[in-house]
């Protein structure tokens, strides 16, 4: 079992990685000129990794209540399917904000079963 936790921990990261890349894109596609294509491509995803940061990450620098933390996961989650809907990918955006749901609950289950996080 010990093995599932480690898997789905790393699935989480790589998940948080590629939201943040997303939202990067979308930054980068949304904006005109290019001085604020830049700002939105580092400022976006700089403002979700900041939050997640303070409130959703393992050690966060705020402990908060699990319905905070979940609270931040989805607006980071949610706004990454929203970014990739945007740019023209609805069916990744689906697949994404679904594994990103099955992966949180499976994170948030392993954590508490462990008697760690939030």
């Amino acid at each position: 079992m010990r093995a599932a936790h480690v898997g789905n921990d790393l699935l989480a990261f790589v998940w948080e990685m590629l939201a943040l890349g997303v939202l990067a894109w979308w930054g980068w596609s949304a904006a005109e000129p290019v001085w604020l294509k830049v700002v939105a491509a580092v400022g976006v995803p700089g403002a979700a990794a900041t939050l997640w940061g303070l409130f959703a990450a393992p050690k966060a620098r705020f402990q908060v209540p699990t319905a905070a933390v979940l609270a931040v996961k989805a607006l980071v989650f949610g706004a990454a399917a929203l970014a990739l809907a945007g740019l023209g990918h609805g069916v990744w955006a689906v697949v994404f904000g679904a594994v990103a749901v099955v992966n949180t609950v499976l994170v948030t289950v392993f954590r508490r079963s462990d008697g760690y996080g939030s």
